[in-house]
């Protein structure tokens, strides 16, 4: 589990690719200090595992449903990517809750600027789009954002000055892919409603006449 709030930019030192899989050695510093095989690091706000490391890298394997689901393979040698640690069971809760696990990718449509703020605007799937609202949340390369906008398949997000020099979100252009995975608790939410609906309509909800009587609505 994670929180959206990038602790370090790395660098893809380099890439081993084999078929639809990839290997990934990637600088840093922060997140080292305390590493050890095993651990999950969201790459990009990907969850991925430490299978080696050193004292200035460490080194990760992607599947091919990640390769296929998310922008890693669009990756190069010189890379920057966002780089988080898996959240402390004590540690203070600053972003919200990311998972890791990407719902999908998509693309930047326009950057604006707005005083001090860049407004960014993004082009997601439809079915990406019905777990989005404004003043949500949304992580964007595993960025903890908050949306501002939300139409459509389009949806906006505005960067202070601070995100935009401690996250890659802020050296991203238009065109250019992002990961992105919608928050959580809303996911749960759309999905739970949509069983609910589909038990009332055929009948097999188990809210019955009986039921409202013994809870005291009717």
């Amino acid at each position: 589990m994670f929180t959206g709030i990038i602790e370090e930019i790395g660098k893809v030192r380099s890439i081993t690719k084999s078929g639809n899989t990839l290997r990934l050695d990637i600088a840093a510093k922060l997140i080292l200090s305390d590493v050890k095989i095993g651990d999950s690091i969201a790459v990009n706000g990907v969850c991925l595992t430490v299978t080696s490391f050193n004292r200035s890298s460490f080194c990760t394997d992607v599947m091919p449903v990640t390769f296929h689901a998310t922008n890693l393979a669009r990756l190069a040698a010189g890379s920057l990517v966002n780089l988080e640690r898996a959240m402390a069971a004590n540690g203070r809760f600053g972003g919200h809750v990311v998972s890791g696990h990407v719902d999908g990718i998509g693309k930047v449509i326009s950057i604006k600027p707005n005083e001090n703020a860049i407004v960014y605007t993004f082009e997601i799937s439809s079915e990406m789009s019905r777990f989005c609202i404004a003043k949500g949340s949304i992580a964007i390369d595993g960025t903890s954002l908050t949306l501002v906008d939300v139409r459509n398949n389009h949806v906006t997000v505005s960067l202070i000055p601070h995100t935009r020099m401690h996250s890659i979100v802020g050296y991203k252009k238009a065109g250019d892919i992002v990961n992105i995975e919608c928050d959580i608790m809303a996911k749960q939410y759309v999905k739970t409603m949509a069983k609910e609906n589909k038990a009332i309509s055929t009948g097999n909800s188990g809210i019955t006449e009986a039921y409202l009587a013994e809870h005291g609505f009717i």
